[in-house]
């Protein structure tokens, strides 16, 4: 029996069948493979019995996507919210966001909630200036009033789609008001940081209607590039494509070198976007450092006895001597 993993509370995976929701562990072979099994996942069940609502986790089919934090599998659309308003709009934060949807090939949907307490239109123009030349959708909300639900609600037919954000920005308040009766918690902004505090505590899969899924996921913020070569960082944002090809060098970084085309970028890309670029960049940098140092103190393969080059053994590889394995036999017998 196949179904999609919605729910994983402990040891526990609680998988959407053709039967209903089944409770599942995972098979001592699975154990043994160390084989992760992520929310949105894909599997194989075996029933304890014919009539069962409990079951053994048997394999993890192929998935179409993974995103790695958190960690949810076959995602086929994010949506990022962000609030216009409580807690302040942050675009380095939304900029990063977005970014990582670029780099797992998923496509992101902007999502500005809370509109109802913005003070005037001239924060929403600035959204749509700096956002609009991307080709994302873009969507104002106010789960409160539930005003622009209805223009994402068609969105998220035959999806899965996983709604992301800072904690605070309404991610539960805005799955209560697509879905009438999800009822899930809602908090507020702390009084003393102006933060949202997490009410979301794991990831789950909320049904909407046949084949179209809702991924509620804990509020974070911490999203850094510190696992990519700055000369990918450019890869993450739709401003490059364009004049990449116009530039003197191959893997150039666009941050003011000899013969870049980095000011025809300048002239179309907002300078906030640009400057989250940059920073992205520097990131990517500590990481290229990193792994260079690492790459210096690889272990030599040769050593060197009485004017002779020898080839030496790795120190993974070497065996204890006999004399030290009988050593520690007879510890034992002591």
């Amino acid at each position: 029996m196949l179904g999609r993993v919605i729910k994983i509370f402990s040891d526990f995976y609680y998988v959407e069948t053709e039967i209903g929701i089944v409770e599942s562990k995972l098979r001592s072979i699975l154990k043994k493979q160390k084989k992760d099994v992520f929310v949105g996942d894909i599997v194989e069940l075996e029933q304890l019995d014919k009539n069962s609502m409990q079951a053994f986790l048997l394999d993890v089919k192929k998935r179409l996507s993974i995103i790695s934090r958190p960690k949810v599998a076959n995602i086929t659309q994010v949506i990022i919210v962000s609030a216009l308003k409580e807690p302040e709009l942050n675009f380095e934060q939304l900029d990063r966001f977005i970014a990582h949807c670029v780099y797992h090939n998923i496509p992101p949907v902007l999502c500005f909630n809370k509109e109802d307490i913005i003070d005037s239109e001239l924060l929403k123009d600035k959204v749509i200036n700096m956002y609009s030349h991307t080709g994302y959708k873009i969507v104002f909300t106010s789960a409160l009033q539930k005003t622009g639900i209805e223009e994402i609600k068609p969105l998220l037919k035959n999806n899965i789609t996983m709604l992301c954000g800072s904690s605070g920005v309404g991610k539960s308040s805005l799955i209560n008001a697509i879905l009438n009766n999800a009822n899930l918690k809602v908090g507020h902004l702390s009084e003393k940081t102006q933060k949202g505090v997490h009410t979301t505590r794991h990831c789950e899969l909320l049904l909407v209607d046949k084949n179209s899924f809702i991924v509620d996921t804990p509020g974070f913020s911490q999203l850094k590039f510190d696992f990519l070569l700055p000369s990918e960082i450019k890869n993450l944002f739709v401003e490059f494509k364009k004049v990449d090809a116009s530039c003197k060098y191959k893997n150039c970084l666009h941050s003011g070198e000899d013969g870049c085309s980095y000011s025809k970028i300048i002239s179309q890309m907002p300078e906030s976007r640009y400057s989250n670029y940059l920073k992205f960049v520097s990131e990517a940098k500590l990481y290229e450092q990193k792994i260079s140092k690492v790459s210096i103190k690889k272990e030599s393969n040769v050593k060197h006895n009485q004017n002779k080059v020898m080839t030496k053994i790795s120190n993974k590889k070497r065996n204890k001597s006999r004399k030290t394995f009988k050593q520690n036999i007879l510890k034992e017998e002591i």
